[in-house]
């Protein structure tokens, strides 16, 4: 599975089967992982074969079932925490749905009381993302059109190309706030208006446009 295959591919799911992930595909994860937290400055790690994490009434409500094992976006926070944690979540996001694995980000319905235990002291807790094989592949949701989300219809095709990608990434509640700009040439990724956790967004929007245009995105 390509990147832009696996972007088709990923939708948020939040029901898993009861099956553990192999230890192959387990090293393949943590591999991954780790170079994203040497290039970002990040502590991702992965939680495995941990009902607890998802164990809440928060998570009931937020209609998660089976949830074992999840990512866990931590590190020092400074002005770039969330973007960081939006484009290198997603990174990962799109590596574990290539190796046949399903996701979904997770702001509030989570046990956050059992993860903030596992996060060293002087660490901020970002998000987490669930992670498993899925009961079911998710499904698309309503999206924006590209002409909402960015600006010039004269744009280059590799701009057209990352926007296409970008909205189909997931947002918080599908709020899909951002606007990708080209100026000089050179795309550029903005927070537009107002909505929870829209930095985070952001990186998660600005990593699908590069996979998909091969241009750096500036924030």
């Amino acid at each position: 599975m390509t990147i832009l295959e696996a972007i088709d591919a990923r939708h948020s799911v939040r029901a898993y089967q009861d099956k553990s992930i192999d230890a192959a595909t387990r090293k393949q994860l943590d591999d991954f992982t780790k170079k994203c937290n040497q290039e970002s400055g990040l502590h991702i790690f992965i939680q495995y074969d941990d009902p607890e994490g998802f164990d809440s009434r928060m998570a009931h409500y937020g209609s998660f079932r089976n949830v074992k094992n999840y990512i866990v976006l931590s590190g020092k926070k400074d002005a770039d925490f969330e973007y960081r944690s939006g484009y290198f979540g997603e990174k990962i996001v799109l590596f574990a749905q290539q190796l046949g694995l399903n996701t979904c980000w997770v702001a509030l319905t989570f046990n956050k009381k059992k993860v903030r235990e596992l996060i060293p002291e002087g660490e901020n807790l970002c998000m987490v993302i669930a992670l498993g094989y899925g009961e079911t592949q998710g499904a698309a949701r309503k999206s924006k059109t590209a002409q909402e989300v960015s600006e010039g219809s004269s744009a280059p095709a590799w701009f057209a190309a990352g926007v296409t990608a970008a909205l189909k990434a997931p947002t918080a509640v599908n709020q899909q706030k951002f606007y990708f700009e080209w100026k000089d040439g050179e795309p550029v990724a903005r927070v537009k208006g107002f909505g929870t956790q829209t930095k985070v967004d952001l990186g998660i929007v600005a990593y699908h446009f590069e996979a998909a245009s091969g241009r750096k995105v500036s924030h």
